[in-house]
């Protein structure tokens, strides 16, 4: 078991009391630092979070409309 699943394991442990309680449930802790990872290369790419202020602006242009 790598280092992120063990520190998933801790973490569970700490929050909630409990342990791992079988081998699916370590498979998809596992699968998380995949997750964490694909949002994390995503991070600069989306617009929405490189112009919020042109987002905030559609969103009164629009309100003003109605």
């Amino acid at each position: 078991m790598g280092a992120f699943e063990t520190s998933i394991e801790a973490t569970i442990s700490r929050w909630f009391g409990i342990d791992p309680p079988n081998d699916p449930g370590r498979r998809l802790a596992a699968e998380l630092a995949g997750t964490i990872e694909a949002f994390e290369a995503l991070r600069g790419t989306l617009v929405f979070e490189d112009e919020p202020s042109s987002f905030e602006a559609a969103l009164q242009a629009t309100k003003e409309a109605v």
